[in-house]
């Protein structure tokens, strides 16, 4: 059976319009931060110095309620998550979520969470985005005529099981994962010492010493863009925790010309963002670089001397609290972050011989072969 979102839900209203953070402490008030990676974070909650919670009875949270994004980058409008209650607490549903509490008698809100979570409705949330310059929204009115396929309820029941178990693997194999990568920085320090005081005493250099050739990326290429498999435009979601990662990859079909040949990666070289979210680094394999790819303008292309530097050494080692310390001391702008071709230059690294950086990626190899079978 399928029926709108308003027949499923007898309460569709946004939070309570507090000014948060002029008085600290009391009564958590619920912003856009706490559904942050779709889950409910108790630490990502503003205050108000609210003690009393008499006035706001109607936006006190309960068990069950949905909270729902309306205002927000498009990448997350529309994210979803279900207000599980612990004992005793007290929450106030807060402005620019949505708050949706379920007929119980057609939908269960554990099942409505994972639908607001698909595919299908968030093809629904796309048609009714209203898109400005740096955010989208939707109206409750529209949300409220968005379709929902409605099983009965023992079938909601079912499917809700079947998805908390598959949700349940993940999150375990999450937590190895996890656990792997705290291995890999600790056989950093291990083999290299703190990189911040630098105990084992290494030769510390500026990064200009060993690079060949340094640029950054393309601007306006969206004409390029192609749907089907092709090319690769290598983007900052691309770069993550020291690796280039391609699940949400942009598919391009480059033009012929001198600045594709300048921004296309080979395989070895380091890239780092240098816009938004500073700092993050990777390096190009040889399966990237012979599908070939590019890079946008967030993105710097280093391209070093690999005879006397390993790149992936040095990927590792920025991500390290003393390369962290200098990108961050290094920000051009403390309002819109971004890092020039001198900051990149100018960054001071600590240079063990070649043959212990060598060690270490084989070390880290090592290490993400056994990440494949978690995957599995």
């Amino acid at each position: 059976m399928t029926i709108n979102v308003n027949d499923c839900f007898f309460y569709i209203k946004n939070g309570a319009n507090i000014k948060q953070g002029v008085i600290s402490g009391g009564i958590p008030i619920t912003r856009i931060e706490t559904l942050a990676n779709d889950t409910f974070n108790r630490d990502k909650m503003g205050y108000a110095g609210i003690h009393d919670k008499k006035k706001y009875t109607e936006y006190i949270l309960q068990d069950g309620d949905i909270l729902m994004s309306h205002i927000n980058s498009m990448a997350y409008l529309g994210r979803a998550v279900m207000y599980k209650m612990q004992k005793n607490e007290c929450i106030i549903h807060g402005m620019n979520l949505l708050r949706l509490k379920a007929n119980r008698n057609f939908i269960l809100p554990e099942y409505a969470e994972y639908y607001f979570k698909s595919n299908t409705f968030k093809k629904y949330i796309k048609k009714i985005a209203k898109k400005s310059v740096n955010q989208a929204s939707f109206s409750i009115a529209d949300l409220k005529s968005i379709p929902l396929f409605l099983p009965n309820m023992v079938e909601q029941k079912k499917i809700y099981n079947t998805l908390n178990r598959i949700d349940n693997i993940i999150s375990l194999k999450n937590q190895q994962l996890k656990k792997l990568d705290l291995l890999t920085k600790s056989l950093f320090v291990e083999m290299f010492g703190d990189t911040v005081i630098n105990p084992l005493g290494w030769e510390e250099h500026k990064l200009e010493e060993y690079i060949d050739f340094l640029t950054s990326g393309s601007r306006g290429w969206a004409k390029y863009f192609v749907n089907e498999e092709n090319e690769l435009f290598l983007t900052i979601k691309n770069v993550k925790n020291n690796k280039i990662v391609l699940d949400d990859i942009q598919y391009i079909k480059a033009p012929k010309n001198k600045e594709a040949e300048r921004t296309k990666v080979k395989c070895g070289d380091l890239l780092i963002s240098i816009t938004a979210d500073l700092g993050r680094t990777g390096v190009i394999d040889k399966d990237i670089s012979s599908r070939g790819a590019y890079i946008n303008q967030h993105l710097s292309l280093v391209r070093l001397d690999q005879n006397r530097i390993n790149p992936q050494y040095i990927s590792y080692y920025l991500e390290t609290d003393a390369g962290k310390r200098q990108f961050c001391s290094k920000n051009q702008n403390g309002v819109k972050a971004g890092l020039n071709f001198d900051a990149i230059k100018s960054l001071n690294i600590i240079v063990p011989p070649i043959e212990l950086q060598d060690d270490f990626v084989k070390n880290i190899y090592f290490i993400d072969k056994h990440k494949f079978p978690i995957l599995d």
